[in-house]
């Protein structure tokens, strides 16, 4: 595949099925339901993108949501990326685009968690934390013993920022 074949865009609900098979082909993330891809779809599209491919078919998702006493911060709750398009920056070129996106709207920190030694997504944000030149801090949110009685690695929280985008001619 092109690098530069990829569209990105605003899911939409009819992408909800489509969700569920994309995060089912990107082992190892955490399957959701169809009926929460088909809200990830609906009700936080202003907060996720899609990628599709030349073909139409749904190839990329960032799902996220803002926290409600945190209206400047996406937390980015899934990253999938189709196998057949890794490799392309394809992850990264959807992230900057989200946050672009949500800077005029006063997003300015980026929110992920990530288990230790998920190299992959380690990898990814550290690129597009350090194209958005943001400071990252990095604390464990959830505790394997605490929160997921020892059967789950810790998640730890990265939250990068603040980052602000130029927009030329302004």
């Amino acid at each position: 595949m092109d690098f530069d074949i990829y569209t990105l865009r605003k899911p939409k609900a009819t992408d909800g099925f489509a969700l569920h098979s994309l995060v089912e082909r990107c082992v190892p993330l955490d399957p959701n339901s169809i009926y929460c891809n088909l809200l990830h779809c609906s009700h936080f599209a202003a907060t996720a993108i899609a990628a599709e491919d030349e073909n139409g078919e749904l190839v990329g998702f960032i799902s996220g949501y803002r926290p409600p006493e945190r209206q400047d911060t996406l937390f980015v709750w899934q990253v999938a990326v189709d196998s057949r398009c890794r490799g392309r920056k394809l992850g990264q070129r959807m992230l900057l685009a989200l946050a672009e996106r949500l800077a005029p709207e006063g997003v300015r920190y980026i929110e992920t968690t990530i288990t230790p030694g998920n190299v992959a997504s380690e990898t990814l944000f550290a690129r597009v934390f350090d194209a958005l030149a943001a400071p990252v801090e990095r604390s464990v949110l959830f505790s394997c013993e605490e929160h997921f009685n020892g059967l789950h690695d810790d998640e730890v929280l990265y939250r990068a920022g603040p980052f602000t985008f130029v927009t030329p001619n302004s």
